[in-house]
């Protein structure tokens, strides 16, 4: 297996340790692939996605913009879909990525869209 994929693994399972979901309180898990991003807010003790948002979504597919911006959109998306369903607080899963560029852009638009973590 390749070394950054390996490493990456044993980070997000330390993370996962430390960290999970309720309904109260759910995970914001961030996936990145080379093109999207993906979030979802995870209640672990179901093991059941409350709410999910991507940059495949068409309303934020359709902008033409940069992957850091489109990232911001979907933190966006993700934090109104969570005032919804009534979600004030989450916990933060960057899912063994670095805390920089599109998941930190993630991070700080959910948090300005008034989730607490």
């Amino acid at each position: 297996m390749n070394q950054k994929i390996s490493s990456r693994r044993k980070i997000k399972y330390r993370i996962r340790k430390k960290i999970s979901g309720s309904a109260t309180n759910p995970r914001l898990s961030v996936f990145r692939s080379n093109t999207d991003i993906y979030v979802q807010l995870i209640d672990d003790t179901t093991g059941t996605t409350l709410a999910a948002a991507s940059s495949r979504e068409k309303d934020i597919a359709a902008r033409k913009v940069a992957k850091t911006e489109k990232s911001k959109l979907v933190g966006a998306s993700i934090a109104r879909k969570a005032q919804e369903l009534g979600i004030k607080a989450i916990v933060f899963d960057r899912n063994g990525y670095l805390y920089h560029g599109r998941v930190k852009a993630v991070a700080e638009a959910a948090r300005e869209g008034g989730l607490v973590f």
